[in-house]
């Protein structure tokens, strides 16, 4: 395990602005992969925006999606480590590393891991065109799919107009979330301890506000037209914390866009089936689901978002 670690990063000093992250890879696993699950099998898995480092990770839902799924190929769409927070502060638990490990295994075992980061990971872009690891950091990639779509992968803050022109403003929206954060936390203590699913406080917060849903619609117009501008069929990205499929026409020519969520507030990953089918996964519905097999008193809530 420590010879994965020394060869899947490079020794990083304060200096190249890691700081912190530069320990990350140091500790062995605390819970190891669970024996004789059944994984579903997918072509392609994009997951993005988690956030390891912080408190509003949902490192344990992560990890239970890491141990009953595999792919081909896994996309991190960005924002996967919050280096913003832990240059304030450093939080690491242990549970945090496991999801670390587990995505190096992914790619000891062979599944192609393609690592685009995002604004909150940022400082691994210095590293773009490198391979550690078995983990590729690129900037943006293509996927084509296995109908043939041909899709552009970007994290997406590139068209986020506050981090455009206002980054001091992103700062101050980014420590309004993280208590926005805690308090999610403690509501799902409690509705745990009430045998209650998961449930998002900032996920109902956001579709109540005004603002916030007309910037989400401007958001997904903006990637759609540039996805459109660059000629592919359609775009992943992440950022906004939204899950979402939508469809714009741009000279006559259907974009598809594509929101792969996050593990902090929705706990969303967009997979790729063999035949080319994409379908937006919510982990808490999905494991809900799942324990309802095993316990007919349990039912699912209704899925938000389906499959196109």
């Amino acid at each position: 395990m420590d010879d994965l670690a020394s060869s899947a990063f490079p020794s990083f000093s304060v200096d190249s602005g890691l700081g912190s992250v530069a320990k990350l890879p140091t500790r062995r696993l605390q819970t190891p992969e669970p024996e004789g699950i059944k994984r579903r099998k997918y072509r392609t898995i994009w997951i993005s925006d988690v956030h390891l480092g912080t408190k509003g990770c949902n490192a344990e839902l992560l990890t239970d999606f890491l141990d009953h799924t595999d792919s081909e190929t896994m996309y991190l769409v960005g924002d996967i480590i919050d280096g913003w927070r832990l240059k304030k502060k450093f939080f690491w638990p242990p549970e945090h590393n496991d999801i670390f490990w587990r995505v190096l295994k992914r790619a000891r075992r062979g599944t192609r891991i393609v690592y685009i980061p995002g604004n909150h990971d940022e400082m691994f872009r210095q590293f773009t065109g490198l391979n550690f690891g078995g983990v590729e950091i690129r900037r943006a990639a293509f996927h084509d799919t296995a109908d043939g779509r041909r899709l552009m992968v970007l994290h997406g803050d590139e068209f986020d107009a506050v981090m455009l022109a206002h980054r001091w403003l992103a700062f101050v929206g980014d420590t309004l979330y993280h208590v926005m954060m805690g308090l999610n936390q403690w509501v799902n203590k409690a509705r745990r301890a009430l045998g209650l699913p998961y449930w998002s406080l900032s996920k109902v917060a956001k579709h109540k506000v005004k603002n916030a849903v007309e910037f989400i619609g401007r958001y997904e117009e903006v990637v759609a037209k540039a996805a459109a501008e660059r000629g592919v069929d359609g775009v992943v990205c992440g950022h906004i914390h939204t899950a979402e499929f939508r469809e714009f026409t741009y000279s006559g020519k259907t974009i598809e866009y594509w929101n792969d969520g996050d593990w902090v507030e929705g706990c969303n990953a967009l997979v790729e089936h063999f035949d080319g089918r994409m379908e937006i996964l919510n982990w808490p519905q999905e494991i809900a689901a799942r324990d309802g097999q095993n316990n007919p008193h349990i039912q699912s809530e209704p899925k938000e978002l389906e499959a196109a």
